[in-house]
């Protein structure tokens, strides 16, 4: 290799490690603030390593707030919009690839047009909608609505099951097996790379929403961990930094875990969707 092309490779990986850098500061911050002293965090300029780890912090941001009362809340509302998501829309998206009817293409088009629809502007009229259903104040606002599907699942999926050969379902048609079984058997075994890159945008999704639980959940019992935390910050006079970033530390783990175990199948699905070889 040329010296030039050795200095363009060092060039391009120090735009790398600094671009790194830029985006792992707020991660390391939130985590050294969250074993510092509130003096320490308080100093200026702060320190940018820990003179003493106080992980005690993590013990008080639990005891400060109903942690794993918002945990378990915010678990329940994440895996069930998740498994809702991901098998209603992994349905659907067969229907739209796999199967010739009337007006498919169109409906299609009209399903992605929803994308581009804000969650403000149909705010209001799902608010009077769930409040007919008597739904206000129960986490069903939150989940019951990904079992039909979300436009972006749709289109996400629709593109990996057109990049199947028609040949598999012909097969499986022959061998007398229904569209639910091929759908069931084969396209959702052969999906798992984009299923997986539902899920996790998914969870990452539910995870971290604030608005919705902000507008349906009416009990402090049933707050999820960003609208727990929230309620923290706002009702104390001084803030506990300290104990606020300990207990956002805690809240980021689950997604950061979700994110390693699901790695190899994000980069996957990423390139069979995207339509990137190798």
């Amino acid at each position: 290799m040329s010296n030039k092309g050795k200095m363009y490779k060092i060039a391009i990986g120090g735009i790398l490690l600094l671009l790194a850098v830029i985006f792992i500061f707020p991660f390391y911050w939130m985590v050294l603030t969250s074993l510092a002293h509130l003096q320490d965090f308080m100093k200026t300029p702060p320190d940018l390593l820990p003179r003493h780890l106080e992980l005690s912090n993590y013990i008080n941001a639990i005891r400060t707030i109903p942690f794993f009362k918002y945990f378990l809340n915010t678990i329940w509302i994440t895996l069930m919009s998740c498994i809702g998501s991901v098998l209603s829309s992994s349905f659907v998206a067969y229907g739209f690839s796999k199967i010739k009817w009337p007006g498919r293409d169109t409906l299609f088009i009209i399903t992605l047009a929803t994308m581009m629809i804000p969650f403000t502007v149909t705010m209001v009229p799902l608010y009077i909608e769930f409040k007919n259903f008597g739904w206000l104040g129960t986490f069903k606002p939150l989940w019951v609505p990904f079992w039909f599907g979300s436009a972006w699942g749709i289109f996400l999926l629709r593109q990996f099951y057109m990049t199947i050969p028609n040949t598999i379902i012909d097969a499986a048609k022959i061998d007398g097996a229904s569209h639910i079984q091929i759908w069931f058997r084969i396209m959702l075994p052969l999906a798992k790379p984009a299923l997986s890159v539902l899920f996790l945008f998914q969870f990452i999704w539910s995870w971290q929403d604030f608005l919705k639980p902000l507008i349906f959940l009416t009990s402090n019992d049933m707050y999820t961990l960003t609208l727990g935390l929230s309620f923290f910050q706002s009702t104390h006079g001084g803030i506990q930094w300290n104990y606020l970033m300990a207990a956002a530390t805690l809240t980021t783990i689950p997604t950061v875990i979700i994110f390693l175990v699901a790695n190899r199948y994000l980069i996957e699905g990423i390139h069979i969707t995207s339509g990137i070889k190798g």
